[in-house]
């Protein structure tokens, strides 16, 4: 296993680019099979691609919020108390690997964007206090708990289709989420993961010291505080700014709105969890200041995220212009009948995603077709939806989109961390491909 791990880093070292770079490069890819494959004229295609760059303007914006603010939840006084807890307990490199992979997996399932970032930051704590860990391996292990957000409560799919009015309610109705993310099958696929993935992350840590590579203190010592000025600090402006009285208020008032918003029988999404996210961050934090100030530092985290969705959106704009995503749907669908659909939705959402890492946007441009399939098969409408959105958590692990915020936390580079990454990757998708097929053919 060490050397299979040894030679996916070695080639992702002299090979892969940057996650910029890799955008752009998957850009002019896409557009070159395009025009290659569908019968589409450059002018066509190139409007198609412009016209269709800022489509996602509104779920960039979303995107960057649940990230920037899942950022203030994962650093608020009360979360790094508790990973500072969590962080004085373990004691070797290996139990510090499982910690990071089940607070990455276990915050990814409760909110992806908390995730990600808390998964960061416990890695970076661990690899700061115990001695001899990999740094860019616990990295990899904090991020690989990315993938649990795919059966949890924030899965983009699950809800958007839980959700009365959304754009395929005429082609299949509403899905509840017990049908999907809370189904038998989908659950025990969770425990398993949860299991399974921190001992598998241990087992790809160097057994020789020599290789391992730790995290240089010297890039995270706390830098000193400026001292207050007194006079500043009585005037009324800096009380306000400094006021719990404000927080609580405001705060208590958006937690009314959430109890009067679920009492009203309306369904979790983006908007309503990045509500939650908020108002929860500004009770926690307890001042306006200090809220915004932790904000400021989250905000480092997604520069990555605004410069590459339009990109992404672009290449997702070539796909449905063009019919690319149907012709690589369509391979896959004519292999299928009513109990294989969900395998071949979950291979062919796994290559799709990267082309459309956003599962809401994913879910757009493959989503009419897989249940039009699945509807001529008398495949499983909820089977079939849940295999996209694992196809998607699957490639999400080796998808350069989604790794920004651990390699700004980290630090890292991303051929840094991608060849435990492909290694993970592997071990994932057995797991999602026999869930999927016992799901069919067995329950």
């Amino acid at each position: 296993m060490e050397k299979l791990t040894n030679f996916f880093t070695n080639v992702m070292k002299k090979y892969l680019p940057d996650p910029f770079v890799f955008a752009i490069g998957l850009t002019l890819l896409t557009f070159v099979l395009a025009l290659l494959i569908e019968d589409i004229s450059f002018v066509d295609l190139t409007t198609a691609w412009g016209g269709g760059f800022w489509d996602l303007l509104a779920f960039t914006t979303q995107m960057a919020v649940i990230l920037a603010m899942g950022y203030v939840l994962a650093t608020a006084p009360v979360t790094d108390k508790l990973l500072n807890k969590i962080a004085s307990m373990v004691h070797t490199p290996k139990m510090a690997i499982i910690v990071a992979t089940l607070v990455g997996g276990i915050g990814s399932y409760l909110n992806w964007g908390f995730g990600l970032v808390i998964g960061g930051i416990i890695a970076k704590k661990l690899a700061l206090k115990v001695k001899g860990v990999h740094y860019p391996l616990i990295i990899a292990a904090a991020y690989s708990g990315f993938t649990f957000y795919g059966l949890g409560l924030s899965a983009s799919i699950p809800i958007l289709i839980s959700t009365p009015g959304h754009f395929l309610e005429d082609a299949m109705g509403l899905v509840t989420l017990s049908e999907t993310i809370f189904s038998l099958p989908m659950i025990i696929t969770t425990v398993v993961l949860l299991i399974t993935l921190p001992l598998f992350n241990a087992m790809l840590h160097p057994k020789d010291p020599k290789n391992v590579v730790e995290i240089d203190p010297a890039l995270y010592a706390d830098k000193p505080k400026a001292k207050l000025n007194l006079l500043e600090d009585n005037t009324l402006a800096n009380k306000l700014n400094n006021s719990r009285i404000l927080a609580y208020a405001i705060g208590v008032l958006g937690l009314i709105y959430i109890v009067i918003y679920f009492t009203n029988g309306n369904s979790l999404n983006l908007n309503i969890l990045n509500f939650i996210i908020l108002f929860v961050g500004i009770i926690l934090l307890g001042t306006p200041a200090r809220y915004a100030e932790h904000l400021a530092d989250g905000v480092k985290t997604i520069s990555g995220i605004i410069l590459q969705f339009p990109f992404y959106a672009g290449i997702m704009a070539i796909m449905a212009a063009s019919g690319l995503v149907d012709t690589i749907a369509k391979i896959f669908v004519d292999l299928s009948n009513e109990h294989t659909l969900p395998f071949w939705g979950l291979i062919s959402s796994f290559f799709i995603n990267f082309f459309a890492p956003s599962a809401g946007g994913h879910w757009t441009v493959q989503g009419p077709f897989m249940i039009e399939a699945a509807k001529e098969l008398g495949a499983s409408l909820s089977e079939t939806s849940m295999s996209v959105m694992l196809g998607n958590a699957w490639n999400d692990l080796v998808q350069p989109f989604w790794i920004l915020p651990a390699l700004a936390l980290s630090r890292l580079k991303l051929k840094d961390i991608m060849g435990f990454l492909v290694m993970i990757m592997f071990f994932v998708g057995v797991i999602y491909i026999i869930a999927t097929l016992a799901w069919s053919y067995l329950l």
